[in-house]
């Protein structure tokens, strides 16, 4: 029996298919995208779960005629391999390749751009308003939510508008019990009772005015084509309920979803890991954070840590497997999770609230008004801040020290190793009286041995790494250490200070004060966005000071980062090693 994939560029070639043909193109499909993504790396376990889905959705409906979203996007990678993507997706999450997500100016197939949870309700009830506002009404309108993401606020608000509404609109409901990491919450229960078929109340969705249909086998895609055959001739929003299995069609994947959610490299036969050994590496900032967290949490009963859905990613893990009863993971709810912490404060407690920094963005009226205004000391963790990599812009965690900067009674610090890190989350629960965002890197650090006593850090004050005679270098965060290497390469290395700032907000304005006396030249550089950032900072400070010196700021520019590795990403900026010392000699030069 030939391969039906390889003739297969289109939805249209799909279609051409008989049904009984599909599910061994299914298993093509499976075995195409392990093939790929052992080697090239990505997400695996989302993608797989939804093979049969993503045929059937190509094969009833006429994409991209009719719109379909794919919630988040992680699942979307048999899209793109059945429009028009297939030759070309081993560049996917490269740079200048495809992207790890939809993209709208990707493929006319991708109707909205997605990375971030719970948005596609919202998106094609919006599209599916504008078709019937236009006439259109044989459109069909399609969004495939996830069991983790439906669970979240705005998911709520699209399906409580949706509901009151004659809109033509299909949600299908993919569920699998786990987003990255396992589904928590009231509504997992609930679906998991529908799905025993114990649930005792009126069905849920069917409450907010939806013909709910299923739950059905997500894998078995005759089933699947004949329902999205009814529901398509059904008016008004629709869902459908599906079960499916993370991983489907790799045992190991099936069996450990966290891991094969993003595994790496992999042996795509017996699905084993290939990554490198980590003992002799230095931790992830990610793990010196849960490490620490537990450390002090031990010692202070006041203590709690709080994820929305990210106990892994943040390393939240560890105080969940310590002192579960102080460690919450509250689902995909930026919201909740900030004004849960401002509450948590008002009653004597002290939380570790954990956000990536470009989740944090979902919560921002949140951090002004439930915490910031109160002055209410919540300790926000911000990982992932900086250029991530190979998630793209959707991910990139560039803009926290513009929005935070501005806000009111917040102190703003990032740490440029493990050990400040740790000294920080220490010196936080001592008592600070306002909150902080401790802002910190993806990856890895640059100390192994960083499990040293705790240090109380003095808020507001810099660290001067090295003394210098010309040219003062003012670096934030872990990007400091790029400078450390190579200031020794430099044209005149005993020209140049260094000044790990260490606090964005407040400024040492003391230090800054003989900085700008002693030095001609500045040079700030940060990883994060250069309006409104750090460097801002900076020169708002020399113009209220009324210093004249030049001011080089480096960062990133006023423009969204795509997908890449960090290096090459950080290169793009201009705030890779090599560019910075160009940067550097070019005034060193200049004022010789």
């Amino acid at each position: 029996m030939g391969s039906f994939l390889e003739h297969i560029n289109f939805p249209a070639d799909l279609r051409k298919l008989l049904p009984e043909e599909l599910p061994q193109l299914a298993q093509e499909m499976r075995d195409f995208i392990i093939d790929i993504i052992a080697v090239k790396e990505g997400h695996l376990g989302a993608s797989l779960g939804v093979v049969e889905l993503t045929i059937a959705l190509h094969y009833v409906f006429k994409t991209p005629i009719d719109k379909l979203i794919w919630d988040v996007g992680h699942q979307a990678y048999g899209h793109k391999i059945l429009t028009g993507r297939k030759d070309s997706f081993e560049t996917n999450r490269k740079l200048n390749g495809l992207s790890g997500f939809p993209s709208r100016t990707e493929s006319v197939y991708d109707d909205f751009g997605t990375g971030h949870s719970s948005t596609a309700i919202s998106a094609i009830l919006g599209m599916a308003i504008a078709s019937k506002l236009k006439g259109e009404t044989e459109r069909n309108h399609i969004a495939v939510v996830g069991d983790a993401s439906i669970a979240s606020g705005m998911a709520f608000e699209g399906l409580n508008h949706a509901g009151v509404t004659d809109a033509n609109l299909l949600i299908v409901l993919n569920d699998n019990a786990i987003g990255i990491d396992p589904s928590v919450g009231a509504l997992k229960k609930y679906l998991t009772n529908v799905k025993k078929g114990t649930a005792k109340d009126e069905n849920i969705f069917e409450c907010l005015n939806f013909e709910y249909s299923g739950p059905i086998d997500g894998h078995n895609v005759e089933d699947l084509i004949t329902e999205l055959q009814r529901l398509k001739s059904v008016a008004g929003p629709k869902l459908l309920h599906i079960i499916t299995t993370k991983g489907k069609g790799l045992k190991k994947a099936e069996e450990n979803q966290v891991v094969y959610h993003a595994p790496g490299k992999f042996n795509k036969k017996t699905g084993e890991l290939q990554g490198i050994s980590e003992a002799t590496l230095p931790p992830k900032y990610q793990d010196v954070f849960g490490h620490t967290l537990v450390d002090l949490a031990q010692k202070n009963v006041n203590i709690v840590g709080i994820t929305p859905a990210m106990p892994t990613g943040s390393s939240l893990k560890y105080m969940m497997q310590e002192i579960p009863e102080r460690a919450f993971d509250v689902g995909i709810a930026e919201q909740h999770a900030v004004t849960l912490a401002a509450g948590m404060v008002t009653e004597g407690l002290i939380p570790f609230c954990n956000i990536y920094s470009t989740f944090l963005q979902r919560a921002y009226d949140q951090v002004i008004h439930d915490v910031a205004i109160q002055n209410l000391a919540v300790i926000f963790c911000l990982d992932r801040a900086g250029i991530v990599g190979q998630d793209g812009a959707t991910h990139h965690g560039v803009f926290d020290i513009a929005f935070l900067r501005c806000i009111p009674n917040l102190i703003i610090f990032a740490p440029m190793n493990e050990i400040e890190l740790r000294n920080i989350m220490y010196t936080a629960q001592l008592g600070l009286n306002q909150p902080i965002a401790i802002r910190y890197p993806r990856g890895r650090g640059v100390t192994r041995n960083w499990k040293v006593p705790f240090g109380k850090i003095d808020i507001g004050v810099v660290q001067e790494v090295k003394k210098g005679k010309k040219i003062a270098i003012l670096s934030i965060g872990h990007i400091g250490n790029r400078i450390i290497d190579l200031i020794p390469a430099l044209d005149a290395p005993n020209d140049v200070g260094h000044y790990n700032m260490r606090f964005v907000k407040p400024l040492d304005k003391s230090q800054l004060i003989k900085i700008f006396d002693q030095y001609k030249y500045i040079i700030t550089i940060e990883d994060g966005c250069k309006a409104g950032g750090f460097g801002s900072a900076i020169l708002e400070f020399a113009n209220q000071a009324g210093y004249t010196n030049p001011i080089k700021v480096l960062g990133i520019d006023d423009q969204f980062m795509e997908h890449g590795t960090i290096e090459e990403l950080h290169k793009l900026a201009g705030i890779d090693a090599e560019s910075i010392k160009i940067h550097i000699n070019k005034i060193i030069n200049a004022y010789q």
